[in-house]
C-alpha cells in the first residue's frame, strides 16, 4: 500500500510507520518538522501543519490508506488550541481523503470521549459521549471522531475509529517519564481509595491494531463507520500499576493521597486560575485528571477482537521488561 501517516513523529504514530515498513507499505509521513530516524527507514516526509488544508490536500495524493494519528494532547490552554489542531485539523485530512479519493482513513481516537468523570467498567462501544466535558481534549477529539464516522461510505470512502488507552512502552515521552518527574520531585499523590481498575495498552499493540484495522477495512466489512476500543484486555489496579513503573526506575510507590473531592476542587481552582492568567501549559491538577486517576475505566474490546482480529500480542509482563530496559 501507500500509506500516510500523520503525526509519525509521536509515539503512536512512529511505531506505526515502523511497522508498516518492516512489511513492505510505502510511507509517506506528514509532520511539522523532519525526523532523521525516520527517513533512514525510507518513508518520504512532507512538512507541514494540519490546521493548511492544502498542504494536507496534497499530502493524500497518491494514497491509499490514511492513518491519522496526529493530535495536540494536553489538560491546559484556549478551546481553539485543541479545536483547530483535533477537530479542524482532521475535517481538512477528511477533505484531503476525498479530494485525492483515498479509499481508506484510520483515525487514532481516545477512549476518554466516552468518558463523564464516573466509573466506566467493562463498557463497549455503545456507550455515550458524555453531556459534559472535563476538558477541551477529549471534547475536541469526540468532535473529530464524529466527523470520521459520519464521513464513511461518502465520496468513496470507508473510516473507522480507534480508541488505545493509555498507551506506554519504550521510548514513551509522556506519560511515564511525567509519572516519574513528578515522583522525583514529591508532587504525586494517590487520589482517591487506591482500588480503581483501569485499562491501559502496550504501544506495538496499539500500532497492530491500527494496522489490522485498515487491513479489515472494506466494503460491507464490520470496522466501515465503527470505533472501537483498543487495550491489553486485562484491567490492572492503576495506583498498584503506577508503583509499579516508578519501581522500574528505582522510586518508591506513592504513600500519600489526597480524596476525590479534594483534588476536584483543586482542579477547579486551578482550572479558572491558569484560564485568567492565559497559561498554556498543563496545570497540576484538573477535575479531568482527578477524575481520571481516582475512578475505574476499562473497556470491553471484544469487538476489536472479533471484527479485526486484534489481540495484544506483547503481554503486559514482557512490555514491562521492555519498558524496563529503555528506562535503564
Amino acid at each position: 500500500m501507500n500509506v500516510l501517516v500523520t503525526g509519525a513523529g509521536g509515539f503512536l504514530g512512529r511505531y506505526i510507520a515502523e511497522q508498516l515498513r518492516a512489511r513492505g507499505d510505502r510511507v509517506r509521513v506528514f509532520s511539522r518538522k523532519r525526523y532523521e530516524e525516520l527517513e533512514r527507514l525510507g518513508v518520504e516526509t512532507v512538512v507541514g501543519d494540519l490546521r493548511d488544508r492544502g498542504a494536507v490536500v496534497r499530502a493524500c495524493d497518491g494514497i491509499d490508506t490514511v492513518f491519522h494519528v496526529a493530535a495536540v494532547t494536553g489538560l491546559g490552554g484556549p478551546w481553539r488550541h485543541y479545536f483547530e489542531t483535533n477537530t479542524l485539523g482532521t475535517r481538512n485530512v477528511l477533505r484531503g481523503c476525498v479530494e485525492a479519493g483515498v479509499p481508506r482513513l484510520v483515525y487514532t481516537s481516545s477512549p476518554s470521549v466516552t468518558f463523564d468523570g464516573g466509573d466506566q467498567c467493562g463498557v463497549d462501544e455503545s456507550a455515550p459521549y458524555p453531556a459534559r466535558w472535563l476538558a477541551h481534549y477529549p471534547h475536541s477529539k469526540a468532535l473529530a471522531e464524529q466527523a470520521v464516522l459520519e464521513a464513511n461510505g461518502r465520496d468513496g470512502l470507508l473510516t473507522c475509529s480507534l480508541r488505545p488507552h493509555l498507551i506506554w512502552g519504550p521510548r514513551d515521552r509522556h506519560l511515564v517519564p511525567r509519572l516519574i518527574d513528578r515522583a522525583r520531585r514529591g508532587r504525586l499523590r494517590r487520589v482517591g481509595d487506591g482500588t480503581n481498575l483501569i485499562d491501559m495498552v502496550y504501544v506495538e499493540n496499539a500500532a497492530s491494531a491500527h494496522l489490522l484495522a485498515a487491513d479489515a477495512l472494506k466494503p460491507g466489512a464490520p470496522p466501515a463507520g465503527r470505533a472501537y476500543f483498543i487495550s491489553q484486555g486485562e484491567p490492572v489496579g492503576c495506583w498498584q500499576w503506577i508503583d509499579e513503573l516508578l519501581a522500574l526506575a528505582g522510586l518508591p510507590p506513592v504513600t500519600k493521597a489526597v480524596s476525590l473531592n479534594a483534588a476536584w476542587r483543586i482542579g477547579w481552582l486551578l482550572e479558572h486560575l491558569w484560564a485568567a492568567l492565559r497559561l498554556r501549559r498543563d496545570p497540576p491538577m484538573t477535575r479531568f485528571l482527578a477524575a481520571q486517576l481516582a475512578t475505574s475505566h476499562y473497556f470491553d474490546i471484544s469487538a476489536a477482537r472479533d471484527d479485526f482480529g486484534y489481540a495484544p500480542h506483547v503481554a503486559t509482563e514482557e512490555g514491562m521488561r521492555r519498558l524496563a530496559a529503555d528506562l535503564a
